[in-house]
């Protein structure tokens, strides 16, 4: 075997991805890297560019998840201890440096740089980097998987260091998009970019994809069941007039649940459910897992899971009693059941038989397929209510009945629309109240006041700042990419998630600044709010009037919070709604 590629080029080439400007040279000097590799290096390096430290790359859609820190089991604190160990610091030592960058990647690189630390004379490859991973995922206990992780670190040199930090987050933050990357692997291999995007919706991996477009077999590509697709995503829409400019009319339209994402597969009678972070939730909702059995057909399945009770939805606090939960006892299963509310067919082949994958079949027929499974008539299942609306007014009637039946809003779709994985387009539009709520991160916590005395009840939280972009002629977000505050909240919570979170911050917290506490960035918290305006107070440049927390979002991973470049695309349209008011009220006073 050839000795393995210095882990430090792999960095080295990230690092180039996020410094260059145009989104040309970026694909160009990316898929320069990717040809230069050795064939059983190509999937490792392409993984973890995507930030999976451990992506199937068996070429072929076999089994295997994406992996993420959640799968390895590296949490803040073990990534702490190890690199605290390695530059002999003390155990505050870490923290201090992300307050400085926001950042643990940069504030990883920053101590090891500080501490003087040098790595070993040999280099570290990619092979035994993803060895380690591999170690740290299987190893049972805190104290183990520490060591992994130490291990390597002490064989990294700061750059070096600062780049597995990040694979291990999974959250690469060096301005490479899903679509750079395959058209950079187009690019290396000479394939058309239309093969690579199929080959990459089928397999979801984009080490398989770079294996199959090496070897020139993307036909080859197949849907790999149990291996779950990247859900697609909707965009948010202020108003029905916005959605009805972006997707025209007649669409379709869906009650927007208060439950979370998920994904069913099923194939030879074996069913597993997936969360929207690729994660196997299976365990945690038996009652559905069983309810699956008395299917007759294969596929894949794109809904919602929701507590259900009498025939009625019950409030997502009652849903958040399930999540985490690896075996749910008993009585927790009796209090607060779960059904499959299904929404899309993304695959289907009768029991036994080869499955089809339908991400490229326009919507209207997915549904007519879904439909025709009739799981509205099983116990454990139901299917979206669709509707619609062939002008913005029957859109806005149809929303406030979504309301009145306790929804938090509307799914507004095109009917020719396509299953376009882990994308947010225009195909897709989410209506929630008059402006779009965000899904922010908590960076900060403060002792409340009064009544809140004693918990930890005001929340700053930021969106993850791309104003750097990626696209052609903008500067490359780089490194230090970091999360902007964007406002303050007080209110929203009920005072036994405020109770449950203060213990979870008190656990998570980095810093103390008197009543203030810089919390680990991981937990996202849904915010509504009347308008956005311009501030100087925070970082990102704007600020949230009347914030106000609709509940928190323990499912959604903190690299799927909102960007800066959606806030500042809801500035302007409040802007846009503000002068437009004034201007009819001028006109209604001349006249």
């Amino acid at each position: 075997m050839l000795p393995s590629v210095p882990m430090r080029r792999w960095s080295e080439a990230a690092w180039d991805v996020a410094a260059t400007r145009r989104t040309s040279e970026k694909v160009a000097r990316l898929a320069e890297y990717l040809r230069s590799l050795e064939p059983d290096e190509l999937p490792i390096a392409v993984g973890f560019l995507a930030g999976r430290p451990l992506t199937g790359g068996t070429g072929a859609g076999g089994t295997g998840a994406g992996g993420s820190a959640q799968v390895l089991g590296l949490g803040w604190s073990t990534i702490a201890q190890a690199v605290e160990a390695v530059a002999g610091a003390d155990a505050r030592a870490l923290a201090r440096h992300y307050d400085a960058s926001s950042d643990l990647g940069q504030a990883v690189r920053d101590l090891l740089v500080g501490s003087g630390h040098h790595p070993a004379a040999e280099p570290l490859g990619l092979r035994e980097v993803r060895a380690t991973f591999e170690r740290a995922a299987k190893a049972r206990g805190p104290e183990a998987k520490r060591q992994a992780f130490q291990d390597l670190i002490a064989r990294a040199d700061p750059q070096e260091a600062m780049a597995l930090t990040k694979i291990v987050g999974g959250d690469m933050r060096i301005g490479l998009r899903e679509g750079h990357l395959e058209a950079a692997i187009a690019a290396a291999f000479g394939r058309e970019l239309d093969d690579v995007r199929w080959a990459g919706m089928l397999t979801g991996d984009p080490a398989d994809v770079a294996v199959l477009a090496r070897e020139d077999r993307l036909a080859e590509a197949r849907l790999a069941l149990f291996r779950p697709l990247t859900s697609m995503l909707a965009s948010p829409a202020a108003d029905a007039g916005e959605v009805v400019a972006r997707l025209g009319t007649p669409v379709w339209v869906e009650d927007k649940y208060d439950g979370i994402r998920a994904q069913l597969h099923r194939q030879a009678g074996e069913t597993r459910l997936f969360s929207r972070d690729l994660n196997e939730v299976s365990a945690a909702f038996p009652d559905v897992i069983a309810a699956a059995a008395e299917l007759a057909w294969d596929g894949i399945l794109d809904g919602e899971l929701l507590a259900w009770r009498d025939g009625a939805a019950l409030p997502f606090l009652d849903l958040q009693a399930r999540l985490g939960r690896k075996r749910p006892p008993p009585t927790l299963l009796a209090s607060t059941p779960v059904i499959f509310v299904a929404f899309d067919l993304l695959a289907w082949g009768p029991g036994g038989a080869a499955v089809e994958p339908l991400l490229r079949a326009p919507l209207r027929d997915r549904r007519l397929r879904l439909e025709g499974l009739d799981l509205a008539t099983r116990p454990g299942f139901g299917l979206s209510r669709r509707e619609q609306a062939a002008d913005a007014v029957q859109l806005d009637r149809l929303f406030e009945d979504a309301r009145g039946r306790g929804n938090e809003g509307l799914m507004v779709k095109d009917p020719d629309s396509q299953y376009a994985p882990g994308r947010r387009g225009y195909g897709w539009l989410k209506l929630k109240r008059p402006l779009a709520t965000l899904d922010c991160v908590v960076v900060g916590v403060e002792v409340g006041h009064g009544k809140r005395h004693g918990v930890l009840s005001d929340y700053t939280f930021a969106v993850i700042d791309d104003r750097a972009g990626t696209d052609e002629g903008d500067a490359a977000s780089g490194w230090g990419q970091q999360l902007v505050t964007v406002g303050k909240a007080y209110s929203g919570l009920t005072d036994a998630e405020l109770a449950a979170m203060t213990t979870w911050f008190e656990e998570h917290t980095l810093e103390r600044r008197g009543r203030y506490r810089v919390v680990e960035p991981t937990m996202v918290v849904e915010v509504a709010f009347d308008v956005v305006q311009p501030s100087r107070r925070h970082a990102s440049g704007f600020a949230l009037r009347f914030p106000r927390i609709v509940r928190l979002r323990p499912d959604k991973p903190a690299a799927e919070a909102d960007r800066l470049s959606t806030v500042a695309a809801l500035a302007a349209r409040s802007a846009r709604a503000a002068a437009i008011e004034v201007v009819t009220a001028g006109e209604r006073r001349v006249s």
